[in-house]
């Protein structure tokens, strides 16, 4: 009869997912993995994974008058089915006799692996249902335990698990946890310890078992505990299980009340885990606890697996290969340290040891992580996990690595061969670069990089361990799956035919980052390039000498050929390396990384040289002598022989007052009118505390149409921006805004400012007021490349700049395309601003913006680009940019709608108490103050490899050792703090000096000062003489006499550096 069933092997139905697993399968044998909780599946144990037992439900449990039988009674398959036909059994669906033998059989086998001479086989009750470790323990939990009952486990830093008392783990949120550590001394477990915390809390379990800690633990020392407390006692020895079947380990058998352990780890087994225990009350619960409790039917297909991998636990081989698994772990162990790495605990007693990264220090003083050791390893072909070490605090600051060497041993590592692992272990450990950038909060980001040379020896030599290795099945060629075959010669890095010939050779590179990528790594002008156009470039090793002579070829928006004539594959592996961007490319810049990430595959065929006329004669062809940057460049020197001149300014002189377009508005209004900036602005309607109150609980509005506006249009805008200002505004997506800033080559800002990118080749610049004039004389002078941007090659110029148009949106020449500034903050601003008629589309567009958002919407009538920016510390805050010919209707209108007029005094109260710079107090300044030195360091983007000012701020910052921080002063009605006021700790020497006060929401003096480090974190107390440059000199205090007066300083006490963010 016809059927419906799908027929055929996995590559003629589904190619994608075939090509995926040849991937994996490839993964395995090229790679070196020393994941400790993985090891290869036998094909045998695949095999039953695969069988038709995945097809069946079977919830419930086989008859338990089974369970005391033997292997060879198990297998009566005639007996088991007679009775089967006539009894049935206890399960919810029919079919499953089967299911019943392959059930019973694993539970025997997993029995009579684990017995010994305290507990034989037939006392030993078995569950082989758990899908996996976590399921096991909770099904204990569930089975023994009250929610709000005591656990007691290792924490998890010093080598716990997830479900022994984690706090983000459901043992931890249902359960109150005691944990138990290593000594700090000896980093080895402290039963004494472990006893008074038992004795002092009391637990129902007391959990005995590691993910990380690597010695055996004295079972009996636990029992004896527990016993002491009247706990269970619950060994998870999913480590170690195999290693226990075959003697390389002790055994909690005997011990433990209960026994858990995964099956896919030192077992070899399919995913899946068991619970043991010899205590039939026990058993019974735990039953119950996994079916029905924590889960339906069990995977029939895993448990058939189990019963192969526990017949081969029980072979000779099976032992051999456990203990030469220890052996090698600790071969592995001793190696390391003596390369010089510090290996926690002192060794190893099983699979596993962890390498403490912190020994590798980079030239900033960071250490290496074990997150970014991990990750390099991996890409040499060593495959690992970061991991917690005694001493760390938090699992995402794990500063170990943790090694195993079950898989290794499988494929057939002895000695010899792990002491070939070792060296290149601690060649690519060593040879990590730790640096840090500075993050948001003033926190630090630890990354590193390695050496292109060291990271191609590691790969050659984990090929070389890798191919000698054994495997169980045929290595995939990938021939039939093309895109997946270019994939693996990228990632693992594979020798591709002809490459490496003599003559030209063309590399394939493409991707949305292609051209920022190409840019920053050829010296030509990759920018210039069209679509079919071609150029002559160089390929430059980091010291800028010459890796090949290439000509690029750009095919579309996004794709190029690179036609290199000499070291294709060499060439070919230091672009991937490079868009990996773990790779070390810049001997002055370590931070520094190129855009990416990029596709780079070689070609087959040899190109025609003769589509392009190029010649290498002349030393410069292929050079842009005025690129401000591309690998080598640093090294190689400037290229270009004219010197531009460093970039002065100074203020004209008696400039006329400047009005805004809301002049006339604020004096209808009964403001306070005060020169500023150049223009007479309004400092307060009311009074500055009502203001800032008004804001803080309603809605302020605030003229800033002062401020300049500049717009950037052009295919050249972001990579001229980018290199302009020291933010990433490449990762600026349309639609959206963020603050940055403009330096000078010294690193002093020229500015602060905000980019809003409107379209894809689109944005919009806001600068401050007073220096308008100067940034647009500053960024139009480097458009036409007048000035110096990098003090060390100042012939070159920024990039980009022959494709951007730049506008002054306050140009009246613009007429209806002007754009100012007015900013509508405080909690109350969306519901006022969406007060205004409007489309229902253009008012779901002004709903759905997010922090620092920004779109296009007509409101009342009004054409306006809307931010969700401010200057305030508001999170419901805009900023509307109209025509200033519209502003004081729409000021007015808003004013109808609720918002209260604010000055700019509260203004500067608001940004004060918000912990935001003013640029002259906070940033620049008389004292210079750069982004870092005001708390805004993770502004500027360190991995940019090229921005104006970033060598200078990189020297300042290796230098730097205070910080701008708020400060409170501690009682109420003391004489306001001003700029340059001294700051003094409790012993009178001077730490800091005031930058700004003004007075906060709670009606104190609140303000901010550039504070020495040591005297910068939050509760720090500390005095400050207020008015200090207007105090005359008085009385020496060895001459005052019974009511003189004398200068006393105010205490005050440090802030965190910003408030907590309002959402």
């Amino acid at each position: 009869m016809d059927d419906f069933l799908f027929r055929g092997d996995l590559a003629d139905v589904d190619p994608d997912v075939a090509a995926l697993v040849d991937l994996e399968a490839l993964r395995q044998a090229r790679r070196l993995i020393l994941i400790p909780s993985e090891s290869s599946v036998p094909a045998s144990v695949r095999q039953a994974i695969g069988s038709v037992f995945h097809n069946i439900y079977a919830e419930g449990y086989p008859d338990p008058d089974w369970r005391d039988f033997d292997q060879t009674q198990i297998l009566a398959a005639d007996m088991r089915l007679a009775e089967y036909r006539r009894y049935s059994d206890a399960r919810y669906y029919k079919g499953t006799e089967f299911a019943d033998l392959i059930e019973s059989l694993a539970r025997r086998r997993a029995a009579e692996l684990f017995a010994n001479d305290a507990v034989p086989a037939e006392d030993l009750w078995v569950n082989v249902q758990p899908l996996s470790g976590a399921p096991a323990n909770n099904a204990v939990f569930s089975a023994l335990l009250q929610p709000g009952d005591t656990i007691m486990g290792m924490d998890l830093l010093h080598g716990g698990h997830l479900t022994h008392g984690s706090p983000v783990n459901r043992s931890g949120l249902l359960y109150n946890v005691v944990s138990y550590g290593v000594d700090p001394t000896t980093e080895l477990l402290d039963y004494d310890h472990i006893r008074l915390l038992a004795q002092e809390h009391r637990p129902k379990i007391i959990i005995a078992g590691y993910t990380s800690y690597p010695m055996a633990p004295d079972w009996a020392a636990f029992r004896s505990i527990a016993d002491e407390v009247g706990a269970i006692l619950l060994a998870d020895v999913s480590h170690v299980s195999g290693l226990i079947v075959a003697g390389a380990f002790p055994s909690p058998v005997g011990h433990a009340h209960v026994i858990s352990f995964t099956t896919h780890k030192t077992l070899a087994g399919p995913r899946g885990a068991v619970l043991m225990t010899a205590d039939r009350k026990l058993a019974r619960k735990l039953d119950r606890a996994v079916f029905p409790g924590e889960q339906g039917g069990p995977h029939m297909n895993s448990i058939a697996g189990l019963a192969v991998a526990f017949k081969l636990a029980a072979t000779e081989q099976f032992r051999a290969l456990q203990h030469q698994t220890v052996a090698n772990a600790r071969r592995l162990a001793q190696r390391l340290a003596e390369r010089g790495l510090r290996i926690p605990h002192g060794g190893t007693d099983s699979h596993l040891l962890v390498v403490d990264c912190k020994s590798i220090v980079g030239p900033d003083g960071t250490t290496l992580s074990g997150d970014m050791a991990a990750r390099i390893l991996d890409l040499a072909g060593i495959v690992c996990n970061r991991n917690t070490i005694p001493g760390d605090t938090s699992a995402f600051g794990a500063s170990g690595i943790r090694l195993g060497t079950p898989w290794v041993t499988q494929r057939g590592f002895r000695e010899a061969e792990i002491d070939q692992l070792a060296d290149v272990l601690a060649d690519v450990l060593q040879g990590c670069m730790p640096f840090s950038y500075l993050a948001a909060g003033g926190k630090r980001t630890s990354r590193a990089k390695i050496g292109f040379e060291t990271l191609e020896a590691a790969r050659e030599a984990v090929d070389r361990l890798a191919t000698a290795a054994g495997l169980d099945y045929d290595v995939p060629t990938l021939e039939e799956y093309p895109k997946e075959l270019d994939a693996a010669i990228e990632h693992f890095w594979l020798p591709f035919e002809g490459e490496d010939d003599e003559g030209w050779r063309t590399i394939d590179i493409y991707g949305d980052e292609a051209q920022a990528f190409l840019d920053a790594v050829l010296p030509s002008d990759v920018l210039s390039l069209g679509v079919d156009q071609y150029q002559p470039t160089r390929v430059l090793n980091p010291d800028g000498s010459l890796l090949a002579n290439g000509v690029l070829h750009r095919l579309h928006a996004n794709a190029y050929h690179l036609h290199v004539d000499r070291a294709a594959g060499r060439v070919r592996r230091w672009l991937t390396a490079l868009s990996d961007g773990f790779v070390d490319f810049d001997p002055y810049d370590l931070t520094a990384k190129v855009p990416g990430p990029v596709s780079v595959s070689p070609m087959a065929d040899a190109p025609d040289m003769s589509l392009y006329d190029v010649d290498f004669s002349d030393e410069l062809a292929g050079f842009d002598p005025c690129k401000a940057y591309f690998v080598g460049a640093r090294a190689r020197g400037p290229l270009s022989g004219e010197a531009k001149p460093v970039f002065t300014w100074e203020e004209p002189a008696d400039q006329p007052l400047k009005t805004t377009s809301l002049h006339a508005l604020h004096k209808e209004l009964g403001a306070n009118m005060v020169p500023f900036a150049g223009y007479d602005m309004p400092v307060w309607y009311t009074s500055v505390g009502a203001e800032h109150i008004a804001t803080r609980t309603g809605a302020g509005l605030f003229d800033v149409s002062h401020m300049g506006v500049f717009d950037f249009r052009g295919p050249g805008a972001e990579a001229f921006l980018n290199a302009l200002t020291t933010n990433d505004v490449t990762a600026l997506e349309p639609g959206s805004a963020h603050y940055n800033y403009l330096l000078g080559v010294d690193g002093i800002p020229i500015d602060d400012i905000f980019i809003y990118r409107l379209e894809p080749d689109y944005f919009m610049m806001v600068v401050n007021a007073a220096n308008n004039d100067k940034d647009w004389a500053w960024i139009t002078g480097l458009q036409a490349g007048k000035y110096q941007i990098d003090p060390q090659r100042p012939g070159i110029a920024l990039p980009g700049r022959d494709a951007v148009t730049i506008r002054d949106l306050r140009d009246p020449a613009l007429g209806a395309e002007r754009r100012v500034d007015i900013a509508l903050q405080g909690p109350a601003s969306r519901d006022i601003l969406l007060g205004l008629h409007g489309t229902p589309e253009d008012k779901a567009r002004i709903k759905a913006l997010p922090w620092a958002g920004v779109t296009r919407v007509t409101l009342g009538g009004y054409d306006m680009i809307v931010a969700r920016t401010g200057y305030t510390g508001e999170r419901i805050a805009y900023e509307l940019f109209l025509d200033p010919d519209k502003a004081p209707a729409l000021f007015k209108d808003l004013i109808e709608g609720g918002a209260t007029p604010v000055g700019l005094a509260a203004r500067d109260s608001l940004r004060t108490e918000a912990g935001l710079p003013l640029y002259g107090h906070e940033l620049a300044g008389d004292m210079n103050l750069n982004p870092a030195d005001a708390g805004f360091g993770s502004f500027v983007k360190l991995w940019k490899p090229f921005f104006i000012g970033k060598d200078a701020f990189v020297a300042h910052e290796r230098e730097r050792d205070a910080v701008v921080t708020r400060f409170r002063l501690d009682s109420k009605g003391m004489r306001a703090p001003h700029p340059g006021d001294p700051l003094v700790d409790l012993r009178g020497r001077v730490v800091g000096r005031v930058t700004s006060c003004s007075i906060d929401t709670e009606g104190y003096s609140l303000g901010q000062a550039f504070i020495k480090l040591s005297h910068a974190e939050e509760g720090t107390p500390l005095l400050v003489f207020a008015g200090a440059a207007r105090t005359k000199p008085g009385t020496p205090l060895g001459e005052l006499s019974i009511g003189d007066k004398t200068v006393v300083p105010a205490a005050v006490t440090v802030l965190s550096r910003f408030p907590s963010r309002k959402k």
